[in-house]
């Protein structure tokens, strides 16, 4: 065993990584984003959760009530409704988490001591849902009889009865095996496809594909149709166990499971040939692939709520697609909506698809070097 040429081996190592810019930036890049991701992204604590109000009574008690609710940070208006069922149908396409419903005798409930108002919370986020049943502890006018309203879902505190919807008894499975499916698929379709390019090249194969009269946008979309069959199998396979291991129902259409899959599917493929072209070799592939895979499956919703993050957070994370996947499956499977009503959702993954397809086309050039 010899120091020296130990040491210069060593040498040789640290020299060659200052040279791969990729790896480089592995070094610093990824404890510097989980520090920041964790440091400030991910937070329990829920702050304007976006709500509607349907103020029936509309007295001087009743705006009182709900400006304190107001006042708990914990929620904060983007509809006014005139019905519960405008609140419902508002929940149903993700525009709002939580609904609060005044109805028109407040007053004569008031004096008789009967729940005054009523909190409608979109279950299908169980952490939304325990922030929500704060509001049920707003402190109300001393001249209203302190009497407790018991829900068939979930118990109320006070004379304010919280609703849950989608999931009222909270079950964990129900919450997370709709979004397993967009991680599962998020992790596999980019990884499978950001080594293709390059691992035609690693292999030999490029020469080959140069003498073919393949046009780059018939390589890449070639590329693509076999892992999409690959992810509506493994779509099959999460939705068969869910309901079989864990009962999770799929409230909405089967074809809008399957088109939101493909959806997603297509985006993380499209994603995947980005890189591809981007990447001199499999092992800046994979790294490059990590600076994805981290950010999507903490910032998309899957784990943290979404409204916890700070604004900034929240900007980056619109624009990945596994943020609008979890709000169409959420949707579609636990809420039963449509995808008519979740279409903006749909609007932005087919702009990323196109988008990514255009540029990962753009960057091929059937040459060796």
């Amino acid at each position: 065993m010899s120091g020296r040429r130990l040491w210069a081996i060593m040498l040789k190592e640290l020299r060659q990584m200052s040279r791969d810019r990729v790896t480089l930036g592995m070094i610093i890049g990824v404890p510097v984003m989980q520090l920041i991701l964790f440091g400030y992204a991910i937070n329990f604590t829920l702050r304007n959760l976006d709500a509607g109000i349907a103020d029936q009574a509309q007295t001087s008690a009743s705006r009182a009530l709900v400006m304190d609710m107001l006042a708990t940070g914990v929620i904060r208006p983007v509809l006014v409704a005139d019905t519960p069922h405008q609140l419902m149908a508002a929940m149903r396409r993700g525009r709002i988490s939580v609904g609060v419903v005044i109805p028109p005798d407040f007053e004569q409930r008031r004096s008789d001591g009967r729940p005054i108002a009523q909190i409608l919370v979109d279950g299908s986020d169980t952490v939304v849902q325990g922030a929500a049943t704060q509001l049920a502890q707003v402190p109300v006018d001393s001249s209203a009889p302190d009497t407790r309203a018991p829900h068939r879902s979930t118990p109320s505190s006070g004379p304010i009865s919280v609703v849950s919807f989608y999931n009222p008894y909270r079950i964990t499975a129900i919450n997370v095996v709709p979004g397993l499916i967009g991680i599962i698929l998020t992790m596999t379709m980019v990884m499978f496809t950001s080594i293709a390019i390059v691992r035609e090249r690693e292999r030999g194969n490029m020469e080959l594909l140069i003498a073919t009269p393949l046009t780059r946008s018939e390589l890449m979309i070639g590329k693509v149709l076999p892992y999409a069959a690959i992810g509506l199998l493994q779509t099959t396979l999460v939705l068969l166990l869910g309901l079989w291991l864990f009962q999770v129902p799929i409230r909405g259409s089967l074809f809008g499971v399957y088109a939101a899959a493909v959806l997603l599917i297509l985006a993380n493929l499209a994603l995947g040939l980005m890189i591809s072209t981007r990447a001199q070799s499999q092992f800046q592939s994979m790294q490059m692939t990590v600076f994805i895979l981290l950010p999507s499956i903490l910032m998309s919703g899957f784990v943290f709520p979404y409204s916890g993050m700070p604004v900034v957070a929240q900007w980056l994370a619109e624009v990945l697609p596994l943020t609008h996947f979890m709000r169409l499956i959420r949707g579609v499977m636990l809420r039963g909506a449509g995808l008519g009503e979740l279409w903006i959702e749909v609007l932005v993954l087919i702009a990323f698809i196109v988008g990514m397809m255009a540029v990962a086309i753009a960057r091929y050039r059937k040459r060796l070097d």
